[in-house]
């Protein structure tokens, strides 16, 4: 078999059969050239006894290239998912504490506050309730928690 006149002759048939098993005029151009490289490297283990053309072992390279191809895209996309995952907790972690110390923040804040402000602070943040039923508690208009409410936040702010 003639090294030099391999990929002339059946460069374009190897290439139209990749393009086949991935859809992708890059990767088969890619694979073409790699496939090409394998074949002239073990061109001397091609016995032509008759069994197998030429094109069939050359199909057979490609469609190795191509699985280890395969092969690589799959560990490099559980590395990529692995990492991220890693990286995802480790942001995760970095969120959780500087939200806890936020809380804590806010809470030394608070404790500042005079009784009722503080208590309304909690009753309308923590328990989530309307000013209406925070009025409601303490025997006071639904007007007069929300303007305490808002007090009570204008305090914590200028503290910061």
């Amino acid at each position: 078999m003639d090294k030099d006149n391999i990929y002339q002759e059946y460069g374009d048939f190897i290439f139209k059969y990749l393009l086949t098993l991935t859809n992708s005029l890059d990767l088969a151009e890619e694979l073409t050239q790699e496939t090409f490289y394998q074949a002239i490297k073990s061109i001397n283990n091609f016995h032509d006894n008759g069994k197998a053309k030429f094109s069939t072992w050359l199909c057979a390279i490609a469609k190795n290239v191509w699985l280890q191809e395969l092969t690589q895209k799959n560990k490099n996309q559980k590395l990529n998912e692995s990492l991220k995952s890693e990286n995802t907790t480790f942001y995760d972690l970095e969120d959780e504490y500087i939200k806890n110390e936020d809380k804590v923040m806010f809470f030394k804040k608070a404790h500042q506050l005079d009784e009722n402000k503080r208590e309304i602070l909690y009753l309308r943040l923590l328990g989530d309730l309307s000013f209406k039923e925070i009025g409601s508690i303490f025997e006071r208009t639904e007007n007069w928690a929300r303007i305490t409410f808002y007090r009570a936040k204008l305090e914590l702010r200028k503290g910061e």
